[in-house]
């Protein structure tokens, strides 16, 4: 009698899937624009750069080695735009759209994918949410697609002018900051507009503020009925928003390079601009290598603290920063408990939320001694490249293309680790947790802190 040998099985967690699907993407996006069809050239932009811009779309960045609009081909550009929306929807999100349309039951397994993908509690509902993620998703972007168009196609024609609109509003949506303007400018252009700032603003709020959030607002109008994630979020949103605009504002005012030759009311367009985009989208209005270093340093900041959770942008996330700063007061108080609006928060999540504030520290300060080695940039200017890197920003205050080989490695590590390694690699943790309850403890000793 033959025996049936059962095929070898490599058994992954919903993490570890999470993060190899991403890297899959953007190899294939490396693959696809190291081609010499991708480059105006006709010839490849290397297998490096390649790389560095596939990771810098999947992961919703916006850092650049080559002008999108005058150094790639249609090709390249319909090839970075798509790996944005895979990256901003999370490629779950897309593998789960197309596996709707074709009909395909979605398993238990990849629906704990999409629990761990959305950062969600439960399984119930997952596949409803993933769906109306996908809905609530295309219906902001064509919105901000067709009012774009208003100002794009009266520049630039009716059919480029289009496709201007659907690609900034994609890459705005998803706070990934690749434009189409040409010779890195960004949308500096269009500093006095208040169309398209408002619109791109709104646009990577909405993106920023995470899925599950959006839902939420959309199915209660009333600011009682959200969730307290959903309040934390926003709360923390316009707090940031608010103090960035103030403070660049005062900060840049008599900067001639920045703000000084702007009138009041553009200066407070630009600043509000600058702190929404500071945050994880990438774009801006101003020219960041000319930014004082206290604004560069409140850029740091704002990059660092990023988008809400199980959004398309970066960061420890708001409701981390507001968990930890909660910890604290409870600490300086005397309390055991995380209380706010009435509601007490799970010490797991507390301990959770100090974890990704030590990994992103940790990821921070060790790129930013890699890079001090191999490049000579002023310090404060390869703390802003690394900050935008971790927090998948996208502002540069020097051009990514004159970085050494191994500074370009260093930053698509920090990208990647930025879009999935503080989640991932907490997630992990919290598992091998549950998994020792019962596990034989250690004698309870004291140690002096502080």
């Amino acid at each position: 009698m033959i025996k049936k040998r059962k095929g070898f099985r490599l058994k992954l967690l919903p993490t570890q899937i999470l993060v190899l699907g991403f890297g899959v993407i953007i190899f294939i996006g490396s693959l696809l624009l190291a081609l010499p069809a991708a480059s105006a050239t006709g010839e490849s932009i290397g297998f490096l750069n390649a790389l560095f811009e596939a990771t810098s779309a999947v992961c919703v960045t916006g850092l650049v080695m080559v002008d999108t609009a005058t150094e790639l081909t249609l090709f390249g550009q319909i090839v970075i735009i798509v790996l944005i929306q895979i990256g901003g929807l999370g490629f779950m999100t897309a593998a789960s759209f197309v596996f709707l349309l074709i009909g395909k039951r979605i398993t238990l397994k990849e629906r704990l994918i999409m629990q761990e993908a959305l950062n969600q509690f439960t399984l119930e509902g997952i596949v409803r949410l993933t769906k109306n993620i996908i809905y609530a998703t295309i219906l902001i972007e064509s919105i901000g697609a067709i009012i774009l168009s208003t100002r794009f196609i009266p520049m630039f024609g009716w059919g480029k002018g289009m496709y201007y609109s659907i690609f900034h509003a994609i890459s705005a949506f998803c706070n990934a900051g690749f434009d189409l303007m040409g010779n890195y400018s960004s949308l500096t252009g269009f500093v006095k507009d208040p169309i398209v700032n408002f619109v791109v603003t709104g646009l990577i709020i909405f993106g920023g503020l995470g899925f599950s959030v959006i839902l939420d607002i959309f199915r209660n109008r009333n600011y009682r009925r959200w969730s307290l994630h959903s309040k934390l979020a926003v709360s923390m949103t316009v707090i940031l928003i608010l103090i960035g605009t103030v403070f660049f504002f005062f900060a840049e005012y008599d900067n001639p390079q920045t703000l000084g030759q702007l009138d009041i009311e553009s200066k407070l367009l630009a600043s509000f601009f600058q702190s929404v985009t500071s945050r994880t989208a990438g774009f801006n209005t101003i020219d960041q290598a000319s930014l004082k270093d206290v604004s560069k340093f409140m850029t740091i900041l704002l990059m660092f603290i990023g988008a809400s959770p199980a959004s398309t942008g970066g960061g420890i996330k708001t409701v981390t920063a507001v968990v930890v700063f909660l910890m604290t007061i409870s600490v300086i108080k005397g309390k055991e408990d995380i209380e706010v609006s009435n509601k007490r928060i799970s010490k797991d999540i507390g301990d959770r939320a100090l974890a990704i504030v030590f990994i992103n520290v940790a990821i921070f300060m060790g790129g930013t001694m890699l890079l001090s080695i191999f490049e000579s940039h002023n310090f404060i200017d390869i703390m802003f490249e690394v900050g935008s890197a971790l927090g998948t920003v996208g502002l540069a205050s020097f051009e990514n293309y004159t970085l050494k080989s191994v500074s370009k490695v260093v930053i698509i590590i920090i990208m990647f680790a930025g879009r999935v390694g503080p989640l991932t690699l907490t997630s992990a943790i919290a598992k091998r947790q549950s998994r020792s309850l019962g596990d034989m403890k250690y004698p309870e000793d004291r140690v002096m802190v502080g």
